[in-house]
């Protein structure tokens, strides 16, 4: 079974590894969407893979760490491309839950980097 649970934040970054020409170069903002899949049986007790809350309280310590900051700022996120914040997000989740299976990071509705673990 999987389950998965989206969570959003805002935040201002600029691509420092980019040609100065690239319009990411320069600071901006994006709307993130992150959604964290989990994959394990089903409990028989309680119905659930992971409890939905489990996972945002295992998220919200680094929910605060990106909502509303300049993610260049953030230790380890000094080049925060898509795929990067996957793989930061993936690398601090993880020992809080174990089942994690993806990380799929938005930038806008039409394009994201997904991060299994590999």
């Amino acid at each position: 079974m999987k389950i998965t649970q989206a969570f959003h934040f805002e935040a201002a970054h600029r691509l420092p590894n980019v040609p100065p020409t690239h319009r990411c170069h320069r600071m901006h903002g994006h709307s993130y969407r992150v959604e964290l899949t989990l994959e394990g049986p089903v409990d028989p007790a309680t119905g659930f893979v992971v409890d939905f809350f489990d996972v945002e309280a295992a998220f919200d310590p680094l929910l605060k760490r990106l909502d509303h900051f300049c993610l260049n700022d953030v230790e380890g996120l000094e080049n925060p491309t898509a795929e990067n914040i996957a793989v930061w997000i993936w690398e601090r989740t993880r020992p809080a839950l174990p089942q994690l299976e993806t990380v799929k990071v938005f930038e806008t509705p039409h394009c994201w980097a997904e991060f299994s673990g590999a």
